[in-house]
């Protein structure tokens, strides 16, 4: 989709590109995006055809962002890390919607066995804000931050219903720029027309898609709710209605329930789903009507002091005024909505001048908008989400231990491996591992099963269950480690650590595990243990980065 031009008095540049705007920062979120197109992964020769930068700009950004903790550098490729959502935390967390009404639509999936989302409005375009979905062989693959082509869905007729004419003027730029909708990744593209189709034919079948999105916004207007009969592909069906804001009576977001035809043909929705979801929908306005005011959390602090830190150590390869650019939006969150000018330059400890340009080119990518008048406060836009928030969210645990895995093995030289309680308690099952190159190594093949008590990842865990706990297990709990020597085979040492999420559960253990005649049990604890737990440290910190605003399942 075309950028959004800035608001602003400064002179643009031949590409519309404002006088003022950081190039670098421009070049640096282009980098971002590409990756998160691109599922998460690209090499820096795909990079640099994607971008169209020059090799060594590519690996001067890509740099930058590894220090940023928003890429790690793995073999050949650039990878997203969980540290990337630091971006499309703090806009869902200045929204404040997913926090208050993501449990009612979680309640509405469970209640009717069906995936359930929230969204909200970008420009002519509808992007995911919540996602409830079941885990079934045949289930909808759309990731929280997706963004979607408003007439292809039920959402967009909806918010179609608040267009002025010149949102209309630019959906139509926009459909004939790009009829088969390649600007929209997360949906699959319109078909090409047919060989031989003469363009009359074609611009016809525009016409009348166009016409048709029209008459579902005129339906919507006048019943309150939509209808999405396999707009996207064929079997997926929709029925969405409004969340209204108390305050101005627009459109907040809106909430749909998702199935396929197998399960609810699309004639039968209002009938089916429709009326338990207008009844979920009345309870999420009546949740905004009584929120009270959010807090204001605490706003990043040393950043501008960090980014002359790391110019200083990494010298060219460190690219400041890409990283003072990118720090700009992590000012925004909870309690801290729209910021002035000022507020953004005391948050981040950066020069008015620094923070005022950062946010001329926001603004001038879509990022940020701002209010018409003099002193305007600037506001993150739903288009923040593009910078690595699909991917990343609808990843697992494992897939977030295992970087964290390898390079503890590497440092220690030792194999390590990530492991949950089964649900009955009684055993520990194996999801994620890494191991070293030692003819005599310990192999526990992902998905293996062990005894709970045996296993040090076992007792670390049963010693963070309710109930009633064994003296073994409340020493276990109390130090935060646990130990298994020689339990489960003779020569099998290991130690082990909890992964605790968000409120403080245990919710799995990482350990590494020795022969005992390389080990003792006290080198065990001097010299493994530490190490092991920087790495629950670190795999924590990622949880805890992905799981603010989306579910992470442990398996």
């Amino acid at each position: 989709m075309p950028a959004m031009t800035a608001v602003d008095a400064d002179a643009p540049t031949g590409d519309g590109t404002p006088a003022e705007a950081v190039g670098p920062l421009v070049r640096g979120v282009g980098v971002l995006r590409r990756l998160a197109e691109a599922g998460g992964t690209l090499s820096p020769s795909a990079l640099e055809r994607a971008t169209g930068l020059a090799r060594s700009t590519v690996d001067r950004i890509t740099a930058t962002l590894a220090r940023m903790d928003y890429v790690r550098l793995d073999g050949r490729d650039v990878v997203l890390t969980p540290g990337v959502l630091e971006l499309g935390n703090a806009y869902l967390a200045a929204l404040r919607l997913p926090a208050l009404l993501g449990a009612r639509a979680d309640a509405l999936a469970d209640e009717l066995d069906e995936s359930v989302s929230l969204a909200v409005a970008d420009r002519d375009g509808i992007r995911f804000i919540h996602q409830a979905t079941r885990r079934r062989a045949l289930s909808v693959s759309f990731r929280m931050g997706d963004l979607l082509p408003a007439e292809r869905t039920a959402p967009g007729a909806l918010f179609a219903t608040e267009w002025t004419e010149r949102d209309w003027a630019h959906w139509r730029t926009r459909r004939a720029a790009d009829p088969r909708d390649t600007a929209f990744p997360a949906v699959p593209p319109r078909p090409e027309p047919a060989p031989g189709t003469a363009h009359d034919t074609a611009r016809a079948t525009a016409d009348a898609l166009d016409a048709a999105f029209a008459d579902r916004v005129r339906a919507a207007r006048r019943d309150g709710w939509a209808l999405d009969d396999q707009l996207i592909e064929p079997g997926l069906v929709a029925v969405s209605a409004p969340v209204r804001d108390p305050r101005t009576g627009r459109v907040a977001c809106v909430a749909s329930v998702v199935s396929h035809t197998s399960r609810h043909p699309a004639a039968e929705l209002p009938a089916t789903l429709l009326p338990r979801l207008r009844t979920a929908v009345e309870a999420m306005e009546a949740d905004l009507r009584t929120a009270p005011p959010p807090e204001p959390g605490p706003a990043p602090a040393g950043l501008a002091t960090w980014t002359t830190a790391s110019k200083q150590e990494l010298g060219r390869d460190f690219v400041e005024s890409l990283a003072r650019g990118l720090t700009v939006l992590t000012a925004f969150g909870e309690g801290r909505p729209a910021l002035s000018l000022t507020d953004v330059a005391r948050a981040t400890g950066l020069s008015r001048a620094t923070a005022r340009r950062a946010l001329l080119t926001h603004e001038h990518l879509g990022l940020v908008t701002a209010a018409a008048h003099e002193d305007r406060a600037f506001t993150l836009t739903p288009r923040v989400l593009d910078l690595g928030f699909p991917p990343l969210s609808r990843t697992t645990l494992s897939r977030l231990a295992e970087p964290h895995l390898r390079a503890l093995a590497d440092r220690v030289g030792e194999p390590a491996a990530l492991a949950v309680l089964t649900a009955d308690g009684t055993e520990v099952q194996y999801t994620a591992g890494a191991g070293t190159s030692g003819v005599l190594t310990v192999r526990i093949p992902v998905g293996a099963r062990l005894p709970a008590t045996a296993t040090s990842l076992g007792r670390v865990l049963l010693a963070d269950a309710e109930g009633p706990r064994s003296p073994e297990l409340a020493e276990v709990g109390a130090r935060g480690y646990a130990l298994a020597d020689e339990e489960l085979e003779s020569g099998l040492r290991s130690v082990a650590v909890p992964v605790r999420d968000r409120a403080g559960r245990a919710v799995a253990a990482v350990n590494v595990a020795t022969h005992a005649a390389r080990r003792t049990l006290e080198d065990c604890v001097r010299h493994l243990l530490p190490a092991l737990r920087t790495t629950a440290d670190d795999i924590q910190r990622d949880l805890h980065r992905v799981s603010r605003f989306t579910e992470v399942p442990t398996t």
